[in-house]
This record gives C-alpha cells, structure tokens and sequence, in this order.
C-alpha cells in the first residue's frame, strides 16, 4: 500500500515538534505513534539479542555448577544495577539540559544546540516507547472498492451498487443500526487529489473527488449548474440561475426593502438555511457579505449536493424535511431559502411549512423561488390548487408576503406573539410537552413551536454581527450562564487557538512563514477550510478562529449526551447541529480538514452501553480528508488510549503534555493519503 503526501516534508516528525517547545510554554512530548513502530521493534530485538543472551546471562566452558554460578549470578546482577543507575543518570541530565535549552531565550541557541537538543528529545521519545513494550494493536484493513462514497445510516452498500445508474432518484431515510457497520478505513476514488484550497477551491474541484454521472445535470434546483472539464468541475456565478447568483440576491434584498444583499446583515440577517442548496452557489455568494449559509439536502447516492459544497468549502450536511425535524433548536435561523428544492410545501397538512416556522427566528424570512408560482403555470388549476394551500396555511402561521417577482416569493414571520391569539384558524401551539428546543430526530411536530421561549427576539433586535458573537450578560442569564464563565471561556479558546496554530504551522501554510529551505507556497496559503468541533460547548473554539482571523467555518456539533449549548451556538451566529456520536454524521467521507475534540471522550466514560472509543475514531477518519487534521484533548487516560488506536487507522500522531499540574494530555494526528492498490 503506497502512502504520498502533498505536504512538505518533514511533516510530523519529532525534530519539528520539538522547535514547538519555545512557543507553546510547558509542553514536552511523551510518545509517538506511526512510523516509529517499526523502528521500536528493531531497537527491541537487536538490544536484546546483544546485551542479554539466553536465559539472561552467559555461560563459561568447564567452569563449576555450582559456586561459580553464584558469582555469576551476583556478578550480572550488580551490573545490571549499575547499568540501570548509569541510564537514569544519564536521561535525568539529558532530559534538565533538554528542558533547560527548550526554555531559554530562541536568540541565545546557537545552531548546533539546536540540533542536539532536538536529538536527546528523539532520544527521550523513543525510549519512552520501549517502555510501552512490544504489544502493538493491529492495523485496520482498507474498504472495499464499493465503499468510498459511504455514508452510514443513509447508504446500503450490498443493496446500492448500481443506485448511480438509475434513472429514478431514491429516497433515503436515515435509519442507524449500531454494531452493524464493517469497521475498516475508507479509500478515496482512484485519482483523487488534494483539494483546492479557500478561497480557489470554492470556484474549481477535482472531478476525481465527486461521484457524478451526468444525470443531475438535466433535472433538479435551478442552482445545480456547474461546468465540467477535463480534470475540473468550475461554479461560476453566472451559472447560478438565468440572471446570475448576484442579481438574484439583489432581488431578494431589494424584496426585503433593502438596497442590496450588503444590507442584510444591516437587517439582522446573519445565518441562512438553504434547503435543496444545489452545489451551494447562493450560500458561497452570501459568504462574501458576511452571511454563514448551511445547505442540507437528502441523501443521493450520485452529484450529491452535499458532497459538493462541502468540497468547495460551503458548510453543508444531510437532512432531509421528509419525517422528522432536523437536529437544529427552534427559533435559530434568520432566513430559510427554497429555489426548486422539491419540497411539496402543501402537502402532509402543511406540516412542512410548519418545519420552517420552527427554525425561523421571529421577523425571519421565508424564500420560496418556483416554477409554479408564475402567472403562466398558476393557469393550471392544479397548480391553483395548491397555491392557495400554501398561501392559506402561511398566513395561518401569521407569515406575511412581502413581495412576489416573477418565480420569487418572500414571508416574514411575525415577531408578535398576540398574532397567534387572534387567529380564527390554523395549527395550534405546542404544549411544553412538544416544545422541545434541540430535538434529535425526533417526528414532525403539527403545531407551532418557540411561543414560550426567552429567545424570542426578532432578527432586527438582535445585536448586529460580528458584534453578537460576544452576548451580553442578559442574553447569558437566558441560558443561566454567568457572564464571568463566559469572558474566562473565550479567553482560554484565544489562547489554544493560538497554540493549535502554532503546532501546526508552517504545514498548513497559514499566516506563517515558511520554514528554511522550503519552497514557497502558492498563495492563498490556507491549507484549512471546513472544520468540525465535536464538542463545542458554547462555541468558544469558532469564536477564537474567527477573531484570530482565520478563513474557516465550523461545524459546531454538541453531543446528545451533553448539556445543551446548542440555541447559544446559534444565537452567537454561528451555525451547528446536535448529534449523537455513537452514530455516523450525516456527511459524506473527506469532506473536513480538521477535526476537533475537547473533553468528549469524557462524556461517555460515565454512561452504560456507549459505543467503543474505535467506533467514534472509525468515523473521524470517514469524515477527515487525506492529510487532515484531528486534535483531541482529554483526560491523560482516556488520550493514553485514543493513542493506541491511532495506530490501528494508520494515523501519524504524537502525545504532548499540557502542563504538569493538568490531568489532561492533547493528541495531534495526522491522516495519510493511502492510495488505491493498483
């Protein structure tokens, strides 16, 4: 099995790391897993075979049984004793004189100090390894062939093998069955090819790294337009629509009563749900006027929507309006957008509509761009029919239409909660019973959710972006979270990002030089795009980026098992989902850079019947890209053991130590790009 990297080399090796010490006060590394295994087994056989014969000591010809042994025996043993005082003599000074020279001034090591130290800390690290001893868990086999599009709970493999082929698009519903997935590493197609880094990678792919047959090119939302070349697939904006993707925001916004798409956010429009995204133009544009747009679309086995906005850069994931509500609080979007998504608004007693409702922030908007809604296609009395549905059922929901041009249509939600008492018909209010904030999956709710809650705050009363990130102590007391929690919170994730970027620099060619004798890297230098936080808590790790100036969207995911943070996720302006991680994430594989996790494998430790710790990685290395990345921080044990199985995926990692007083130790691994055997 070959193994190549696009990244410089050396990339993960322990001299690099070591240089790291100086900017990261207090670390020392303690291990390492991957290309050091084979080296560890060598060490131990050839020390072995050298300083301790058979049975532990030799023999002399002719000399007695019996006293002579004795001596022997004595003899070996006070050398093996001094031997043993002379080493830990020796790694205690080794190891001051490393420290020592980690913590002075950088101005004060000389060149060839440098060197040195950066040998007894190798030195250091593998002798930390022999002590682990020669036990080496096995490495997990590769997927075959009909695996490299999988994505658990959405995809039948022994049942789709021919799905792209068929004329008919098949609907997926999410079904999970634990303990029945074939647990190996996932190849990527033949000829995949590191993507196309932000913001290049946002208007050209590889076509390599997509699966798609020519049939989505025919057929589905006006925004599935892309143009195919030898090796490429190009979006450009004016392949969006007829019009443009600019001039169509113009519209919307000239519909809202605004100047142009520049003013939403003037509007309080910061987070955007395309449903049915196409291959994520609308969201890429609105990208640009600050606006953080989530696509979510059904599963499809061939041109997936999600696959491909995901590999331009566009935050995404699979979700689907068909059964159930979708893993987002009430109350949490400022816009929802529909352009020929598919959805059949009038029908199921417009329970769909009322889906929108209980995403839509009061004062939000509801954007609806159809074929049926032109004065043409409305001659047909089905059409006519089913218009008056939806017009009907939306005013019962206390929308309001703002505007109709042409295919397009605006509602606003009503921020006034008196509007649902003085109605004569439509859905009535949830009970408490039904007004769950973050439902998991749970069915369709027929009735209007969010009337109860404190975060009934109209869009334009909300604090404008980027402002909102930093919420005010009323807005925490929502949440019951004290204000100074909150500022020690953000301060602490400024710092680690600080650090994190500072591990990983100059690999990921961000904001950092380059180091001596490299090439220079083709700009734009951002090897990181899409970033998923397995625990984000309130979101601190996003926050951090985005003040560190960093050009990356996250994919804030809190745990089910976990307190609920989500609604203030959301509320910061940031965008996120609720998920259980003892199931796959709705994603299709290498579609993230990084991946990230603090404290969640504490969260189970706790909890009868979780899944395994080499589940939960299994699917970090299904998500993770060729050459991503994935920092997990916990507890000294917990990461002692995630270790060890960083070997069965065939991860490059190392283990470094916090701080000596801390309980908790930080893993830093990187994915390899295995190619196919040929």
């Amino acid at each position: 099995m070959e193994s190549t990297s696009l990244l410089l080399e050396p990339r993960c090796d322990l001299a690099y790391f070591s240089e790291l010490e100086v900017r990261w006060k207090g670390m020392t590394f303690s291990g390492s897993v991957g290309s050091g295994g084979a080296s560890r087994d060598s060490f131990d056989s050839s020390y072995q075979a050298k300083d301790f014969p058979e049975n532990g000591h030799d023999h002399e010809a002719g000399s007695p049984a019996g006293t002579n042994r004795s001596r022997q025996s004595l003899f070996f043993a006070l050398l093996k004793l001094g031997l043993v005082a002379v080493i830990v003599l020796a790694l205690s000074g080794s190891l001051y004189w490393a420290i020592s020279i980690s913590t002075s001034a950088r101005g004060n090591v000389s060149h060839g100090y440098r060197q040195l130290q950066e040998q007894v800390v190798a030195d250091l690290v593998e002798i930390g390894e022999l002590s682990l001893g020669n036990a080496r868990p096995n490495e997990l086999e590769f997927c075959p062939p009909e695996y490299e599009n999988f994505v658990p709970c959405y995809y039948n493999v022994s049942g789709s093998s021919d799905l792209a082929d068929s004329v008919v698009p098949t609907e997926h519903e999410r079904k999970c069955v634990r303990d029945s997935e074939k647990r190996c590493l996932i190849l990527p197609p033949t000829n995949y090819r590191i993507p196309l880094r932000w913001p290049s990678g946002r208007d050209f792919i590889w076509k390599a790294n997509v699966k798609i047959t020519g049939q989505e090119f025919s057929s589905g939302s006006l925004t599935k337009r892309m143009m195919v070349e030898e090796e490429h697939i190009s979006f450009r904006s004016d392949s969006f629509m007829v019009d443009g993707v600019e001039d169509y925001t113009h519209q919307i916004a000239e519909m809202i009563g605004l100047p142009n798409e520049s003013n939403f956010i003037e509007a309080g429009v910061r987070t955007v749900l395309d449903i049915g995204c196409g291959f994520g133009s609308f969201g890429a544009h609105l990208f640009s006027k600050q606006l953080l747009t989530m696509c979510i679309a059904n599963y499809e086995a061939s041109g997936s929507q999600v696959q491909l906005t995901l590999e331009r850069g566009m935050p995404a994931m699979i979700g689907s309006f068909s059964s159930r509500q979708l893993p987002y609080p009430y109350l949490s979007f400022d816009m929802l957008h529909c352009a020929r998504c598919g959805i059949e608004w009038e029908k199921n007693d417009g329970i769909f509509l009322l889906e929108v409702d209980r995403l839509l922030r009061p004062g939000g908007y509801f954007v609806w761009t159809s074929q049926m809604n032109t004065h043409r296609s409305l001659r047909d009395k089905e059409n006519q029919k089913k218009w008056s549905l939806i017009h009907d059922f939306a005013e019962n929901l206390c929308w309001d239409i703002m505007s109709q041009q042409d295919e397009t249509i605006v509602w606003k939600k009503t921020s006034k909660k008196k509007c649902y008492t003085s109605r004569k018909a439509g859905p009535a209010v949830c009970d408490r019973s039904h007004d769950v904030e973050s439902p998991y999956y749970q069915s369709l709710n027929p009735c209007i959710s969010g009337m109860r809650s404190q975060r009934w705050i109209s869009v334009e009363s909300h604090t404008p972006w980027p402002s909102r990130v930093g919420l005010n102590s009323t807005e925490l007391g929502i949440y019951g979270v004290r204000p100074e929690d909150f500022v020690e919170d953000a301060a602490s994730w400024k710092s680690v990002v600080h650090n994190y970027w500072s591990l990983l620099s100059p690999l990921i060619f961000s904001d950092h030089p380059k180091r001596p004798g490299d090439e220079d890297p083709s700009p734009p230098f951002n090897m990181l795009r899409n970033v998923l936080d397995m625990n984000a808590h309130f979101g601190g790790f996003n926050a951090a980026l985005l003040d560190a100036g960093k050009s990356v969207w996250v994919m804030n995911v809190v745990p089910t098992n976990s307190p609920n943070y989500l609604p203030i996720i959301f509320d910061r302006g940031f965008v996120g989902v609720q998920h259980d991680w003892c199931e796959a994430f709705p994603t299709y594989p290498r579609t993230y850079d990084m991946v990230h996790a603090e404290g969640l494998l504490s969260l189970g430790t706790h909890q009868k019947h979780r899944c395994s710790m080499l589940d939960i990685f299994l699917e970090i290395d299904r998500i993770l890209r060729p050459e991503g990345w994935a920092i997990i921080r916990d507890r000294t044990h917990l990461v002692e053991t995630a270790r060890s199985m960083t070997t069965q995926l065939r991860w490059d990692a190392r283990l470094i130590e916090l701080d000596r007083s801390s309980d908790e130790k930080l893993l830093v691994c990187q994915k390899p790009y295995f190619r196919k055997q040929q």
